[in-house]
């Protein structure tokens, strides 16, 4: 293979390849890129001409295209490069923008509504020319990802992070609490439960808790979930109806008027650690900087 040869591979072409990949047809690809179905193809036709494979089974008729393996090997790098771009595309405007323009946080439920609302008075106090954009997810994997692609300028997230291109800085640590029905004979205990008999119980858990499959680490005996839902206050409700029990970060607790009895697990199960993440290698605005 002639080296000189890749030098003729244009961004659009690795774009046109993961829409392909994305939507399964040419004329589909097209649509969601605003190009005609004919310059998809030419694309795609340029790239296997110089990078020398056939990238994209063409089976004909009905059937979804698909990628061969070289055309599977050459998207991951592809999209590596397009979250790259996107990233210093990013950056750019980070840096024009100055002390003025939007910066992007990704914060996820417990975040929003126990610990954002004061870190927002303060910071539009300190900088009343920045708006900030909020982004919530279930899952602070998503965030991450969101991150990597320069989609987000930072993001709330459980160490330790995902695997990628992130910096972090922890803020808190945010202590376990076994929410127990108030009918339940461990409810009426002066002292929490042990990790033992936290394994008998039915629980009531999260779709999406990556510092919740951290903790089971902490059981000798896996832990029996009964329902699972990515709402606090579902989570909570079904606690009160007796449905099972459930382990809740404390700032994932909502206010309660003796539906629900809380027990401590400080000391049997380790804290939730809350951290605020960026990309790496992406410009940080003084903006950014002075957000926490």
């Amino acid at each position: 293979m002639e080296p000189d040869r890749w030098l003729g591979v244009e961004l659009r072409h690795l774009i046109a390849l993961e829409a392909v990949a994305r939507e399964g047809s040419f004329g589909r690809a097209a649509t969601s890129l605003g190009y005609t179905q004919s310059a998809v193809s030419q694309q795609i036709a340029t790239l296997e001409r110089i990078v020398g494979e056939r990238l994209v089974e063409r089976p004909g008729g009905p059937k979804a295209v698909s990628l061969t393996e070289a055309g599977e090997l050459l998207l991951r790098h592809a999209q590596a490069i397009v979250a790259r771009i996107a990233a210093a595309q990013a950056d750019l405007s980070a840096l024009s923008d100055g002390e003025a323009g939007v910066l992007r946080v990704g914060i996820y439920q417990s975040i929003g509504a126990r610990v954002l609302p004061e870190l927002m008075r303060r910071f539009g106090a300190s900088w009343p020319r920045v708006e900030i954009q909020l982004k919530e997810q279930a899952d602070d994997a998503a965030l991450l990802a969101l991150v990597e692609r320069g989609e987000l300028d930072m993001t709330f997230a459980d160490m330790p992070l995902t695997e990628g291109p992130f910096e972090a800085e922890e803020l808190l640590r945010d202590p376990y609490v076994l929410l127990l029905p108030p009918d339940s004979p461990l409810a009426k205990r002066g002292s929490p439960p042990t990790t033992r008999e936290i394994a008998e119980l039915d629980l009531i858990g999260y779709r999406s808790c990556r510092s919740l499959d951290k903790i089971a680490t902490a059981f000798r005996e896996p832990l029996r979930f009964v329902f699972r839902s990515d709402h606090n206050g579902t989570v909570q409700g079904l606690v009160a109806a007796g449905v099972g029990a459930a382990m809740l970060p404390r700032l994932a607790i909502e206010p309660h008027e003796g539906t629900v009895v809380e027990h401590d697990l400080t000391g049997r199960v380790p804290p939730r650690l809350i951290a605020i993440a960026w990309h790496r290698d992406r410009y940080r605005s003084p903006a950014a900087r002075a957000f926490v």
